[in-house]
């Protein structure tokens, strides 16, 4: 009787076993050892050298590993799907001419494979991004595309130098509206380069802009940016002379449609670029420019990840995993990539939880690439552009410019500065700028430098000081630590502001779902205030759930 209570129990255990980070391996580990029952757990470790799995008194679900592998593969061939349009659009972006459709792909399959391999945030799709192309189109216009595959490697390097040197956990330093501001200049920046193609074709790029919008709604199952690059490709075939010189009175709609036309049939094989010391020399600064945004671009998908999942990734295997995936991509002649937020989002979406759904992706597009020139030859570049534009609209962060109004005047004014200086001057300016004037905000703000977090040792924290971009990461990593039970005292935070509002929301967003009993005491107005403005209404009624007590008078330190 007390085997088969134990057997059942581990079923049970099995059953809810997620798989960990890492890969199939460090899987089957879990399930055969970590889940196991403790009384089993020598029967275990005996019989399996000898034996193998059967021989044990617990017996692992291996139909329920099946199927978590079927739907990690299933993930990734739904983001392979994804992605194609995206990687052929910034591919030629980059590149201005039909062989970038081939330099866009190769960045997704190897940069996407390698990070994935070695990177640490599990189930993240990397491939080519908006931050990346802006800086890769300078680099291949100023040095060719072999200058710019140099530089790719460079950058590489460099991302696996700030990965061994422990430079990812800075991601946590970066505030949230100089997030925003940069996401929202690098939509701006690649909206007014698709407007020369509009003009052209205005008809075909609002066209597919229209459907991919319907698309959305009508069809779940299927990408709207593959729909829509499918069913306007197959149309324009037959309705090409139609559209050419289209106008309404002296305003032109349409005057010509460009295509991507014939690109080399190849299999990709390794190039090492030709290089100088004087050309090394020349590329350091753009290569550790697309070093830089490229990791500020896959940590921050990284801690979308992180929302998304509840799990928490290793920032400095992620820049590890994100160097080699480029510097391999520079060799087979790819573009260079970082975390894609998007694609990555749909992978968690579809079920993908590990790298082998994100591996996947890139095998699945390898296999598409070959023989793929004779198809892609007649994509029309303006339907790239309607994808490309509606994808640089989604980039803008609507909600917090929806409540600029109601957040702090000095994020507001940190969050537009990042963006104008985004677009024109530089982006690794603008970050540096954005911080900047944070650090300016924050030390107007609160005398003190950051917050402090005490705990009794009975369940009960306080936090005391301002609660900010500069101390929330290390203050919710230590609340969560796994206890069914959590005070949270917010008596003394004197200060909080957009970065810390968004993390305690999201603290107690995922304390609802981790089942954590959590109550909020002495919740200061001001703090109750910037709360209530910033959450949406599921936020709201989690907030006065968890609130336990309110202070009458503020508090000031």
């Amino acid at each position: 009787m007390t085997k088969l209570l134990s057997r059942r129990r581990h079923r049970l255990l099995v059953a809810r076993q997620p798989i960990p980070d890492g890969d199939l391996w460090s899987f089957l580990d879990a399930i055969h050892m970590t889940s196991l029952p403790t009384e089993c757990r020598e029967a275990w470790s005996a019989a399996w050298p000898r034996y193998g799995p059967s021989s044990a008194c617990c017996r692992p679900k291996w139909g329920l590993m099946f199927q978590r592998v079927t739907k990690e593969v299933l993930s990734g061939l739904t983001v392979a799907i994804v992605a194609l349009p995206l990687a052929i659009a910034f591919g030629i972006t980059a590149t201005g001419t039909s062989e970038g459709a081939l330099v866009g792909l190769y960045g997704a399959i190897f940069a996407g494979f390698f990070a994935a391999l070695f990177g640490g945030t599990p189930g993240q799709v990397t491939g080519p991004t908006g931050p990346i192309t802006v800086v890769a189109t300078g680099v291949i216009a100023a040095h060719g595309l072999e200058g710019a595959f140099l530089a790719f490697i460079m950058a590489g390097a460099f991302q696996i130098l700030f990965g061994l040197c422990r430079l990812g956990s800075l991601i946590r330093y970066i505030p949230h509206p100089v997030v925003s501001g940069f996401m929202g200049g690098i939509a701006l920046i690649i909206i007014l380069g698709e407007l020369d193609q509009v003009q052209k074709s205005f008809l075909v790029a609002a066209g597919t802009i229209v459907l991919m919008l319907v698309s959305t709604r009508v069809v779940k199952s299927i990408p709207a940016s593959l729909i829509a690059l499918v069913i306007m490709t197959v149309v324009l075939r037959f309705a090409d002379s139609l559209l050419r010189d289209v106008r309404v009175g002296p305003v032109s709609l349409n005057t010509a449609i460009d295509y991507i036309g014939q690109i080399p049939e190849s299999i990709p094989s390794i190039t090492v670029p030709e290089f100088s010391g004087s050309l090394i020399l020349t590329l350091v600064l753009p290569a550790l420019s697309i070093a830089l945004l490229g990791s500020i671009d896959s940590l921050l998908t990284s801690v979308v990840m992180d929302n998304i999942t509840g799990n928490r990734h290793r920032s400095n295997d992620e820049l590890i995993g994100q160097g080699i995936g480029n510097a391999v991509s520079g060799l087979f002649g790819g573009l260079a990539s970082a975390g894609a937020t998007v694609r990555s989002v749909v992978n968690v979406r579809s079920g993908g939880r590990t790298a082998l759904s994100a591996a996947t992706h890139s095998v699945i597009l390898l296999v598409l690439v070959v023989g793929l020139g004779a198809v892609v030859q007649y994509i029309p570049l303006a339907v790239l552009s309607g994808i490309l534009i509606l994808t640089a609209v989604g980039m803008f962060d609507w909600e917090a410019l929806r409540k600029a109004h109601v957040s702090p005047r000095g994020d507001v004014v940190v969050m537009f500065a990042t963006m104008i200086v985004t677009v024109l001057v530089d982006l690794t300016v603008a970050v540096a700028i954005g911080v900047s004037l944070a650090l300016i905000v924050h030390a107007v703000q609160s005398r003190r430098h950051k917050a402090s977090i005490v705990h009794d040792g009975s369940g009960a924290y306080s936090i005391e000081g301002p609660l900010s971009f500069l101390s929330v990461d290390r203050v919710f990593t230590t609340l969560r630590n796994d206890q069914p039970n959590l005070s949270l005292n917010l008596k003394h935070v004197n200060y909080i502001d957009l970065s810390g509002a968004k993390a305690l929301l999201t603290f107690i967003d995922h304390s609802h779902k981790s089942g954590v009993e959590l109550g909020v005491k002495d919740l200061p107005k001001h703090v109750e205030t910037r709360l209530i403005a910033l959450a949406d209404e599921d936020q709201r009624e989690k907030l006065n759930t968890v609130v336990e007590t309110r202070l009458a008078t503020e508090t000031t330190q």
